[in-house]
């Protein structure tokens, strides 16, 4: 059936696989105005600050006696940090030790939680990069100073040690730490539906979104695959570099924009995924475009079923070519069980939701299927 509205958004017929936690339905609602069918779940679910006694023990610690150094390694995290000290009656005490200590802070988001909480930073790299904060620390005596490391999410690999073996106290600040996901069962099945390529894209805000996501994988011996899928047929695209480490560790080529936003994210996603999935039919009579599970024709739009548009890309990657019934089979279906009537009883279906170009499938008699494209 032909819907005639949702042709110009880039990313239609399209999946995307969603597993943040903070901010999702802003990332959902963002994919799905491009057109994007959006799937998924948090793969972590993140501790409620004012309920996180680690952060308030390392707070307390924090005004035992005066701070040297603070640092401000994100503007979510610094912000939740000081709410958090409101809804423990401490803000004022904290705003006060932060004041009197030398702030510095990893790029302009960081560094404009910080102005709005009434402090200003002394220094915070063009780079938004760890590591020239930490150089800067660096080029500095430590020895006997204090200094507060606000984290975000997940420890900061090294830099606290770091800081400790050139002799300063560190206290690390764990805004939002992660805990399980909220529904397990649904990162499983995120999981499977990586592997049976159902998604076209997987978006990853966090590094630990990733490892917990893999680590669900392992649990179900599926690691292999999942890994497999990334590589080939499922776009990962991270937030960021740093994000995307767990998975080019494993060789994965994830992508990701220059700019760590959502809409930097999802402009990468559009920019990016189309052109890796479409195929551009001309019947001759006329031009069609398939791109995921939809097919793009003049006027509007043809979706299709995961299994019809599977067949019908298989057949569209060498047009005019005749695939037999086996081959078919063994391309779409992963399904052990399945044999060559439920190829017959797809291309059927394939040839209903077509309906005026159902013609472009050609039945090669005792042979297979070809698809029927000007030459």
């Amino acid at each position: 059936m032909v819907t005639r509205t949702n042709a110009a958004e880039p990313l239609v017929g399209l999946t995307v696989g969603v597993t943040a936690a903070r901010r999702r339905d802003e990332l959902v609602a963002l994919l799905e105005r491009r057109g994007a069918k959006v799937v998924g779940t948090a793969t972590l679910s993140i501790i409620p600050l004012r309920e996180d006694h680690v952060l308030r023990l390392a707070t307390e610690r924090c005004l035992v006696e005066p701070l040297d150094y603070v640092v401000a390694t994100t503007g979510v995290g610094w912000r939740g940090w000081m709410n958090a000290a409101e809804g423990w009656g401490r803000s004022a005490e904290l705003r006060r030790a932060c004041e009197a200590a030398t702030v510095i802070s990893r790029g302009p988001k960081a560094t404009g939680a910080v102005r709005a909480s009434g402090l200003r930073e002394t220094y915070s790299p063009g780079s938004e990069a760890n590591d020239e904060l930490l150089h800067w620390l660096l080029a500095r005596d430590l020895r006997g100073r204090r200094i507060a490391l606000q984290e975000h999410g997940a420890p900061l690999e090294g830099f606290a040690s770091i800081l400790r073996e050139r002799g300063a106290e560190v206290i690390e600040l764990p805004v939002y730490r992660w805990g399980p996901p909220e529904d397990p069962v649904a990162v499983r099945r995120l999981v499977e539906q990586v592997t049976r390529r159902e998604l076209h894209a997987l978006t990853f805000t966090s590094a630990p979104a990733i490892g917990a996501f893999l680590q669900t994988a392992d649990e179900l011996g599926r690691r292999e695959e999942v890994l497999a899928a990334l590589r080939t047929s499922v776009l990962p695209v991270c937030i960021g570099g740093i994000c995307a480490k767990p998975l080019t560790d494993e060789g994965v080529d994830a992508v990701w924009p220059e700019r760590g936003r959502l809409g930097s994210l999802v402009r990468t996603v559009t920019e990016t995924l189309p052109g890796r999935v479409r195929r551009e039919l001309d019947t001759g009579t006329d031009r069609l475009i398939l791109q995921g599970s939809a097919v793009l024709v003049q006027g509007g739009v043809i979706s299709l079923s995961p299994v019809s548009a599977a067949v019908l890309r298989a057949l569209a990657e060498r047009p005019g070519w005749v695939l037999s019934r086996a081959e078919l089979l063994r391309r779409v279906w992963r399904d052990a069980s399945a044999d060559e009537h439920a190829v017959e009883a797809a291309v059927a279906r394939l040839r209903t939701s077509l309906g005026p170009h159902k013609g472009l499938i050609k039945t090669v008699t005792k042979r297979g299927y070809r698809l029927a494209v000007a030459t």
